[in-house]
């Protein structure tokens, strides 16, 4: 993982006299090796996050939200990192709880083998939690298909007086015979019901 895209919406705040300025993502990473470009453009972001492999939100938690949305427009196919420092944590206090879920977080005072393995897990975190979310789908897809079946299995025992297994054997027939999911069979079955019962 070598080209990154820093999110960076307000500007690092000013230093005062006593203290050093902080570093910004771009300056750290850059350091390390990284190729990086940089954007508070909602357009020019949607162009770069193709060829970026990881995407660091140098934002506030409580604009987190509207940019996650913004690069879900684009291919979200990277994993998500948050820039944890003064000017973004401090402001992010009364906001800590969000719904977005990040891959890993990356800090001004993170030396270049730290960086390296942050972005490493987060990369594996991302393939991991892309991986949950499809098994969830499909978990989901799964569940709405029975309660079809299910449904259908209830208004063919109750309209022709036979078993729940005698049911779901004359869907299955049903839908071998006219080539389609047994699902697809279901649903007919169960509109039509609905239907006539209006």
């Amino acid at each position: 993982m070598r080209s990154l895209l820093v999110i960076r919406v307000q500007p690092t705040i000013a230093a005062s006299s006593d203290a050093t300025i902080p570093l910004t993502p771009e300056q750290l990473l850059t350091a390390n090796g990284y190729h990086v470009q940089v954007t508070d453009s909602e357009t020019e972001a949607l162009k770069l996050i193709s060829k970026a492999e990881a995407s660091i939100l140098h934002l506030s938690l409580a604009d987190v939200e509207h940019w996650v949305h913004c690069l879900g427009k684009g291919r979200s196919d990277a994993p998500l990192l948050w820039w944890c420092a003064p000017d973004t944590a401090a402001s992010s206090v009364e906001s800590c709880e969000v719904e977005t879920s990040f891959d890993g977080i990356l800090t001004p005072s993170m030396a270049g083998s730290e960086i390296h393995w942050t972005l490493h897990f987060a990369a594996r975190r991302y393939m991991e939690r892309k991986q949950w979310e499809q098994e969830r789908k499909q978990l989901q897809s799964r569940l709405e298909d029975r309660k079809w079946i299910d449904m259908a299995k209830a208004i063919l025992c109750d309209l022709k007086q036979i078993s729940e297994s005698e049911a779901y054997d004359l869907l299955r027939k049903k839908a071998m015979d006219e080539r389609k999911r047994m699902v697809d069979v279901a649903t007919a079955i169960v509109k039509a019901h609905q239907l006539l019962q209006s």
